[in-house]
């Protein structure tokens, strides 16, 4: 009689567990045994338990410390789901749902990226199948309290801010120049020699009634901004004074031993610096000379070569302004480094908006008249467009070569993965994601190639087109002028001896295009 036949087991299949740490401050991590180790350590327990279940824990780590989980831009979570991807990992591991994410929205994210690579995850706190509807319900609704809990939180720290400041505590942030912060007594102390310079800058202002020409005086004296160096060791401040610095000085109440907080002033914990009187008679010198136009009036104030014009001399934009004298406005485009640094620094200043911009419009209107008087520049661009156009057919000649090895290199692969050699499913997979990435490329390129030669431009069809738009120009409403001037013209710069236009070839292009085809699209009055 036959023996009956053994039967043997088949080995249990291994289950990789990736375990995922989160702490969102600090505190505490110099710690022998802190705050990540004691996640992990519960995490590395349960695994244990699961050990005849085949589970055991991946030596790697993905510890992220001092990182919120407001978002998924963590170095450690982005380690993880790279493995994830590659299918390194069949359960993720973690303390608590909320160590994984607070948000709702950013929890389905890597839900979808754990179904896509069948990967489960485990909280060793909170038991749940995610294979199961009823498990992804109940994670819903943790993860929904989750997000709230985290909203929660922020209210009660803007609460607790608000209730600070009420209170005249000083709770952080950038330092003022004339005092230093005391981070154990979580309070300002007045830096003596800082505190002189600001008392100084009060009554300055009050004299000069100017926040450019003080600043100005100030930069001659080499004085500079509050300069500090953070927790990390950066040095911050110590710049040049602008008009922007001095405002938000003159403006700051806890000169005079108050505190702001959302328009509304209480008295501080702090010392006083300034006197009632010293800050009295710099605002009254703001309510004199500091009147700020209108949001309607700025938009009204027309500006031709608002975007274009630059000063020569800063390397700076000019921007435009105006002032009424006797009843009457002058336009006027300034330096803006000459605005901020005063006007001492710079030869250029400010120039008659209307003069420069009749200017402007008179180099156009002729080169319209008498379009071969761009054919110098026109002949510069077609250069260019000719380099250009070289430089793209080398890269796509690359791409093919690149195109046809990589499809080489997936047909060698897939004749391997045919004779059984499934290891490679990868490597093919990789190769696949390259030859996409390189016909995405070679789309492009072409695309670029085509477009020069669809839009090429020649001196004839310069010559014939431009000429309709000077006998239209003084018919024009300023909006379409406008438009013109900054489709011919790239910058025009101002110098103390004249100016200088450079004209856009692709603008020019365009233009002609438009007047190539059926009439203009103009608007005239």
């Amino acid at each position: 009689m036959a023996s009956p036949r053994r039967r043997t087991s088949e080995p249990r299949k291994r289950i990789r567990c990736g375990i995922y740490t989160r702490k969102s401050h600090e505190e505490g991590l110099d710690q022998d045994f802190n705050s990540l180790d004691q996640q992990r350590e519960s995490a590395e327990a349960y695994i244990e338990s699961q050990k005849l279940e085949g589970w055991f824990a991946l030596p790697e780590r993905y510890d992220d410390a001092a990182f919120s989980a407001r978002t998924m831009d963590r170095p450690a979570l982005q380690k993880l789901l790279v493995d994830v991807e590659r299918g390194h990992v069949d359960i993720v591991v973690i303390y608590k749902i909320d160590r994984l994410s607070r948000s709702l929205r950013d929890f389905g994210r890597l839900m979808d990226v754990f179904d896509q690579h069948g990967v489960s995850f485990v909280s060793v706190t909170q038991r749940f199948d995610t294979s199961s509807s009823m498990g992804k319900l109940t994670l819903n609704i943790l993860m929904s309290f989750a997000e709230f809990e985290r909203e929660v939180i922020g209210e009660r720290i803007r609460d607790k801010i608000a209730a600070h400041k009420r209170r005249g505590k000083h709770t952080g942030g950038m330092p003022v120049l004339g005092y230093d912060t005391d981070r154990e007594a979580k309070r300002l102390v007045v830096n003596a020699k800082e505190a002189r310079l600001v008392r100084r800058i009060f009554r300055r202002f009050s004299e000069l009634g100017s926040t450019t020409a003080l600043a100005a005086e100030l930069n001659r004296q080499s004085q500079r901004t509050k300069e500090w160096t953070t927790l990390k060791g950066k040095v911050q401040g110590g710049r040049r004074w602008t008009k922007s610095h001095l405002y938000r000085l003159l403006n700051n109440p806890k000169y005079i031993g108050k505190v702001e907080h959302r328009g509304e002033i209480y008295p501080g914990e702090h010392e006083a610096i300034v006197s009632e009187k010293l800050w009295d008679e710099a605002h009254r010198v703001f309510a004199k000379r500091h009147k700020a136009p209108s949001r309607r009036t700025r938009a009204e104030t027309q500006a031709l070569l608002r975007g274009i014009i630059r000063c020569a001399h800063c390397g700076c934009s000019m921007g435009p302004t105006s002032t009424k004298k006797n009843g009457r406005s002058y336009r006027y485009y300034i330096c803006v480094c000459a605005s901020k640094n005063g006007y001492d620094t710079c030869p250029v200043k400010t120039v008659a908006a209307g003069e420069i911009e009749e200017a402007v419009v008179e180099e156009l209107r002729a080169v319209c008249r008498s379009p071969e008087l761009i054919a110098p520049t026109l002949r510069a661009a077609q250069v260019r467009e000719a380099d250009e156009l070289e430089r793209l057919r080398g890269e796509r000649a690359e791409l093919e070569a690149k195109l046809r090895g990589l499809a080489e290199k997936a047909g060698r692969l897939l004749d391997v993965t045919a004779d059984g050699a499934s290891s490679i499913a990868e490597e093919l997979r990789l190769t696949g994601g390259d030859i996409d990435e390189v016909k995405r490329r070679l789309e492009e390129t072409t695309a670029q190639i085509s477009a020069l030669y669809d839009h090429a431009l020649t001196e004839r069809e310069v010559i014939e087109a431009l000429p309709e738009i000077d006998p239209l120009w003084d018919e024009l409403f300023p909006a379409e002028q406008a438009r013109i001037v900054k489709l011919l013209v790239e910058r025009v710069e101002v110098r103390e001896d004249g100016l200088e236009v450079r004209l856009r070839c692709d603008g020019i292009r365009s233009l002609v295009a438009e007047l190539g085809g059926e009439k203009p699209e103009v608007q005239a009055r």
